[in-house]
């Protein structure tokens, strides 16, 4: 039935092309309904028809009355679980003495929670733009939590009448935080259920279908989470025509911005800049659309390859400037980076140290060579250095292979063997669970790596990665990542390159504590280890 629909719209495509030729003054608004055709159109349709239900406006505006219910329970439930836990079903484990009646806390359970809120608030957990991000909103609200812990620590140092329990107060902290995050998923659970109805969907449009464009598109369109409904792009240079990238097709040129923003019900226009031919064409679409309540104008800042170590605006002589970091994380970021991977990566090698003998005195016994393979790769900045691994292979590795250039040419290709006639049978266990690679805990130590990344990679395939080899190396390369979570050497290597974007271009801690706490399961399954 699939194949009968796609053929059926592309019938309906070489209709529409002929009639575009035959017909050429006919223009925008005797093809517009051709495209409602269009899978992606058919999804604006739904999202109208849920606006005409309840305006958009409205749905964000339920959705953060919600929150603020939501939040205003759990931090309430939390402080009144925390008093439970400390005062009555844990009250053996702590000082006897420093049991105080809850009629001493009533001021605290009842009044907190409310000051909790103005927190939230101020750290911007009921504005839109924060709402739905997953691991951002955790993060804010972690910040929110402990910025809550902190006010009622310099309140009881600052006020001496003012006594709790400080095992209370630690578990007050952790208890907001999770039952909030928990309570703050399940609603984004239901608003991603909703939004196959077409609720808390914005239309957007491109404007500028050039290289710039379409990597915007790419992004966005993989960014699920985004609540942007990409409509299809708008450009000066492109007529109306076939789909352009991913089913998404020019809608018309940049005079029918207006005509196409009321058709489609767009609420948001993203401006690829690099498609932007004169500064005075785009200060005309901003003084149109810029001020106005209907729709938001974006702008990407051009420099897409580079965009993952991020801009800062700094103003010399009153002149703003644009300065492009030289790393993707810097301040808070790099220091939480560096703690989590010192901490884990120091107690994982204490906790593997037998085990690392064991396989050490295995590989020796297994094959003659060296236990540890040392491999050039690019790191930070471009920086080479050797990571280590378990020797999984035999010594005379190159004169093996010289006997299959079938393999040859694919290792070529593909720079992974998926029956590789050089792996030594421990090696192939080691592989298979990817316990090769503990070694690389002292390449963390070292700061040469990190526990979670990008694919390390060697300085041969630093072309393969093309415009974006720059953002490769804005970060450490990682033991594990998206690609070690997503089926490692079964993924293809465009595959590979997009998945370790995506993880430079959203790059938080709790992304790294996800990949993390999803590393084992797909090592345990060893799909894709060889």
């Amino acid at each position: 039935m699939s194949v009968l629909e796609d053929l059926s719209s592309i019938f309906l495509l070489l209709i529409l092309i002929v009639s575009l030729q035959l017909a050429e003054g006919v223009g925008f608004m005797s093809v517009r309904s051709e495209f409602e055709k269009f899978p992606l159109i058919a999804i604006s349709k739904r999202i109208k028809k849920a606006n005409a239900l309840i305006s958009r406006e409205m749905q964000w505006s339920l959705y953060i009355v919600a929150l603020l219910i939501s939040d205003g329970v759990m931090t309430s439930l939390a402080f009144s679980t925390a008093y439970y836990f400390r005062f009555v079903l844990f009250v053996q484990y702590f000082d006897q003495d420093a049991t105080i009646t809850f009629a001493t806390y009533q001021i605290l359970l009842y009044a907190m929670p409310f000051l909790w809120l103005v927190i939230f608030a101020a750290n911007g957990l009921y504005i839109k733009d924060n709402l739905l991000g997953g691991t951002q909103e955790y993060s804010k609200t972690f910040r929110s939590a402990t910025t809550g812990f902190l006010v009622i620590v310099i309140a009881g140092f600052l006020g001496p009448s003012l006594i709790f329990a400080r095992g209370w107060l630690l578990m007050t902290w952790v208890f907001t935080f999770i039952f909030v995050v928990i309570s703050r998923f399940l609603l984004r659970r239901i608003v991603y259920g909703l939004r196959r109805y077409g609720f808390f969907l914005t239309p957007a449009v491109i404007v500028g279908a050039n290289q710039e464009g379409r990597w915007l598109a790419e992004q966005l369109q993989r960014w699920d989470t985004s609540g942007l409904h990409l409509v299809g792009f708008v450009d000066k240079k492109t007529p109306v025509t076939f789909p352009l990238f991913n089913d998404l097709v020019s809608l018309g040129t940049v005079e029918q911005l207006g005509e196409i923003i009321e058709r489609y019900n767009v609420g948001e226009v993203i401006l690829a800049s690099s498609a932007i031919s004169t500064r005075d064409y785009l200060l005309e679409i901003f003084r149109k659309y810029g001020v106005s309540d209907k729709v938001n104008i974006r702008m990407s800042s051009g420099l897409y390859e580079i965009l993952t170590t991020g801009l800062t605006v700094n103003e010399f002589a009153y002149v703003p400037l644009v300065y492009v970091n030289k790393v993707r994380l810097t301040g808070t970021d790099t220091v939480m980076k560096l703690t989590l991977d010192y901490l884990l990566g120091l107690g994982s090698l204490i906790f593997f140290s037998p085990f690392l003998l064991l396989v050490g005195i295995l590989v020796k016994i297994g094959s003659p060579g060296p236990v540890i393979h040392k491999r050039l790769v690019m790191g930070l900045n471009g920086k080479q250095f050797h990571a280590y691994k378990f020797r999984t292979m035999v010594s005379n590795g190159d004169e093996v292979l010289e006997k299959y250039p079938e393999l040859k040419d694919e290792l070529t290709r593909n720079h992974k063997l998926k029956e590789d006639p050089r792996i030594t049978k421990i090696g192939a266990f080691l592989r298979k669970y990817s316990l090769d690679e503990l070694p690389q805990l002292f390449n963390v130590l070292k700061r040469e790596m990190s526990l979670v990344g990008p694919r390390m990679i060697s300085p041969e395939e630093v072309s393969m990665y093309k415009q974006f080899d720059m953002n490769l190396l804005t970060v450490l390369p990682g033991i594990t990542g998206v690609w070690q979570v997503s089926g490692r050497s079964d993924v293809s290597y465009e595959e590979r390159v997009r998945l370790d974007m995506y993880y430079i271009r959203n790059w938080s801690i709790w992304l790294d504590l996800q990949l993390l706490f999803q590393t084992l399961p797909a090592v345990l399954k060893s799909r894709g280890a060889y």
